[in-house]
This record gives structure tokens, C-alpha cells and sequence, in this order.
């Protein structure tokens, strides 16, 4: 779905200019936050069409950023992928236990990465 708004909740530069090239080559448009509650508060006012959150943030991680984003009636329904260096089994059940639509381990390998959000934005069109 090419000119969908993506927003990216990453605090590691070359990480989030990784997935920020690789999306925008793909025609997606992307917007960009360094910490859980910057990515909250964008998704709020701009209301992205998916949310990709690392776990591991400065001030609140991305569990709690997804607990915030679920609570709201306007962010609700918005798909929320994990992406984490996070790749033990536990580490992996615990994410999507707390209801992330989908996981992606980083390093993200491209081909993957691109088939998933596609796939998320295909399952969640309105």
C-alpha cells in the first residue's frame, strides 16, 4: 500500500535511517520518534496507518508506549509491530502477549521486514 503514513519509534539512528530507507524506496511515507512517548503522542496527532516500536526505549519502552496507544479509542486499532533485538523465545512471547500485531527482530533482514508490512497494512485496511 504504497503512500501509507508509517511511523518509526526507534532510538538508534542508523537503525531508524535503516527502516526509514528501506520504507521510503517502497513509496511508504514515514514519520519518526526517539522515545515511547514522542511515538504515543505522534500517532495520536497524525494517526499513521502502522507503528513500528522498538522495545527498548528511553523513558517509557514500547510495551507500555503499546499499553498507551491501546487504551485510546482513536489509536486503538492501529497496528503496532514490535521490532526488538530482543530474540530469546521468552522475550518473543512476552512481546506479543502484550498484543503487538506482529514481531521483527533486528537486525531486520529487508526482504522480511517489507513482506510484514505489507502484510499488517493488507490485514488492518478499514
Amino acid at each position: 500500500m504504497a503512500g501509507e503514513l508509517i511511523l518509526i519509534v526507534e532510538d538508534n539512528d542508523k537503525n531508524r535511517k535503516l527502516v526509514r530507507d528501506v520504507l521510503t524506496f517502497k513509496d511508504y511515507t514515514t514519520i519518526e520518534a526517539e522515545t515511547g512517548e514522542a511515538g504515543v503522542r505522534l500517532a495520536q496527532e497524525r494517526r499513521p496507518s502502522l507503528v513500528l516500536m522498538d522495545i527498548r526505549l528511553p523513558g517509557i519502552d514500547g510495551i507500555e508506549a503499546l499499553r498507551r496507544l491501546r487504551a485510546e479509542p482513536m489509536t486503538r486499532e492501529i497496528p503496532v509491530m514490535a521490532m526488538t533485538a530482543s530474540v530469546m523465545t521468552e522475550d518473543r512471547q512476552k512481546i506479543m502477549g502484550a498484543g503487538f500485531d506482529a514481531y521483527q527482530s533486528k537486525p531486520i533482514n529487508v526482504t522480511d521486514f517489507v513482506a510484514a508490512v505489507a502484510q499488517l497494512l493488507e490485514h488492518h485496511q478499514p
